[in-house]
């Protein structure tokens, strides 16, 4: 019999194993978390830095690192799985209603029944029936077959976004899952079997509820419920207009692109969100016998900068005269500036910026003086002043850009009511299937490594390495706010993410095997290959005052 060796990184050890054999016959039963000593279930197995499921049979030499909920894609392999118990509870309590997974928001993933409102009742029907489904520890089994048979499969199901990606992709065979006799198909790897999905909860949200997973700080508890009604209709009218676009779904997006109507899209795209740039100066206009200051912010590459280009182009429409600044101009100086647990500066904390200054300014603005600006040097790691005075005449208003915009910690001595805030970011609609969601947060990451790599000379493998810590920022800092918008823009564009496979992809496929950040190129590179790129000839369509072009260059802002 022959013999394969497998070095395992938990533990350091080597194991011999027969030829075939599954890694879940060497899986430890829990990992252990180097920052936080919590230990966790293993769910999935990183085979040579590619994410497998733990019946991974081997019939090579591999290195292998088993993970838990800890890790990101532990987190990814539980909320595909948990989508499969639902979708299997959904199926056979109302085997004649859809359900579909159409949003991924802060407290979990929101889901509805197509065409009709979800009752309370049958909310509590469906959470019985998954944990009767865990209780049985049914099997999650996958098969290889051609994509033709699947296609069937899917079609029977009436999951036609499943059967159309497939058709889209252009692939001979696939991978298709099943729990319980029923298929489906989830583009990564799923837990073993549904008695690891013991910690969930169904929370009543909107027309639907919220498929809550665990949360990342106590895995025995689901994730906090949070009510963000702001956040949910600004991804129902972009959803709505997706629908009168007819375009929902990748394969519908693919459909448009290869009928060589890309620059088509682009121009309709570009004209609706320069609508929405008018709409946001229009409710700025507004109030601006009361209000001076607008606060502008978002998440890592949201577009935050261009956003704020494009709002005081539309606010000197009106008539008004915008001054632009960023908030990052009131940072402390390196010296002065928080650390975080790991020792390293904390550029994300509302500590780093000097709020005492900022309040004076805005204050003395408001008054009717006279400040000079700081203008912060990123290299020196301090703030220099070049002698920009600023003072507000009766039609200026001013515009500040920052990630902390919308805490209320960040200017309590200002009067609140001359302040209008904003929160931008690229929530996108468009689903890979019935039951997957496009990742705003990956959509953001590939926005950001294209635009890091063109202007700021890090490596598509820093800017992965560096994710998980802007997350941590975010999470903290930014997304707890987002409510105390007086308004939410969305700066997603439905031909982005083609746009994006055309600049990522080149990126991605220069990080090694041996990198720590090969496990996330992968993954982008496996998402990116259901999308159809765009052309040479299309991107030049794009017009400069783009908020793309702030990531791909050529803007003219």
């Amino acid at each position: 019999m022959e013999i394969i060796s497998v070095k395992c990184i938990n533990d350091g050890k080597f194991y011999k194993l027969p030829l075939g054999e599954k890694l879940s016959t060497i899986a430890p039963e829990t990992v252990t978390d180097p920052k936080s000593g919590k230990t966790y279930p293993v769910i999935a197995v990183l085979v040579d830095r590619r994410l497998k499921p733990l019946d991974y049979s081997v019939f090579n030499p591999h290195e292998v690192e088993f993970i838990g909920y800890n890790h990101p894609d532990g987190r990814r392999t539980y909320s595909r799985s948990l989508s499969f118990l639902l979708q299997r509870a959904v199926r056979s309590l109302f085997p004649d209603k859809i359900l579909k997974i159409n949003h991924s928001l802060p407290a979990g993933m929101y889901c509805k029944f197509r065409g009709c409102r979800i009752s309370d009742e049958e909310i509590l029907r469906i959470r019985e029936q998954m944990r009767r489904l865990v209780e049985q520890d049914l099997p999650f089994t996958h098969v290889k077959m051609t994509s033709e048979e699947a296609i069937r499969i899917f079609e029977a199901q009436n999951q036609p976004l499943k059967a159309d990606i497939q058709r889209s992709r252009g692939r001979y065979a696939c991978s298709v899952y099943y729990l319980d006799g029923v298929a489906d198909n989830f583009y990564g790897p799923l837990v073993l079997s549904t008695g690891c999905l013991k910690v969930f909860d169904l929370m009543p949200y909107h027309h639907g509820f919220c498929l809550q997973p665990p949360s990342e700080e106590d895995i025995n508890r689901p994730i906090a419920r949070q009510k963000q009604i702001k956040l949910v209709n600004t991804l129902k009218e972009y959803g709505h207009w997706c629908k009168t676009t007819g375009i929902v779904s990748v394969s519908a997006l693919n459909r448009r692109l290869m009928e060589g109507k890309a620059v088509e899209l682009i121009n309709l795209c570009e004209a609706r969100q320069e609508r929405g740039y008018a709409d946001l100066a229009d409710k700025v206009f507004a109030v601006r016998e009361k209000v001076k200051i607008v606060f502008l912010a978002g998440p890592s590459s949201s577009g935050k900068t261009s956003s704020s280009l494009r709002l005081a182009q539309q606010l000197k429409v009106l008539g008004l005269n915008p001054k632009v600044i960023e908030l990052d101009n009131y940072f402390l100086s390196r010296e002065r500036t928080p650390k975080d647990e790991d020792g390293n500066y904390d550029f994300e904390s509302l500590q780093a910026m000097d709020l005492e200054l900022l309040g004076q300014h805005l204050n003395t603005l408001l008054a009717g003086g006279e400040v000079q600006i700081p203008h912060y040097d990123f290299i020196k790691g301090e703030p220099s002043y070049d002698g920009h005075l600023m003072h507000l005449d009766e039609n200026d208003i001013l515009v500040m850009e920052g990630i902390h915009a919308l805490d209320p910690d960040m200017v309590p001595s200002v009067d609140q009511s001359r302040i209008f805030r904003i929160y931008a970011s690229a929530l996108t609609s468009l689903k890979l299937d019935e039951n997957c969601c496009i990742s705003t947060t990956d959509n953001r990451l590939l926005r950001r490594m294209v635009r890091d790599n063109r202007v700021r000379g890090i490596s598509p493998e820093e800017t992965i390495m560096r994710w998980p810590s802007v997350r941590r920022g975010e999470n903290k800092y930014i997304f707890p706010f987002q409510e105390n918008a007086d308004v939410q823009f969305n700066s997603a564009l439905l031909y982005e993410l083609p746009l994006l496979r055309y600049y990522a992809e080149p990126l991605l496929r220069r990080i090694q095997p041996s990198s720590a950040a090969y496990t996330d190129a992968v993954r982008l590179l496996k998402f990116l290959s259901y999308i159809v790129p765009l052309q040479p000839s299309e991107i030049a369509a794009i017009p400069p005052t783009s908020i793309l072009r702030e990531f791909i260059g050529g803007q003219t802002l």
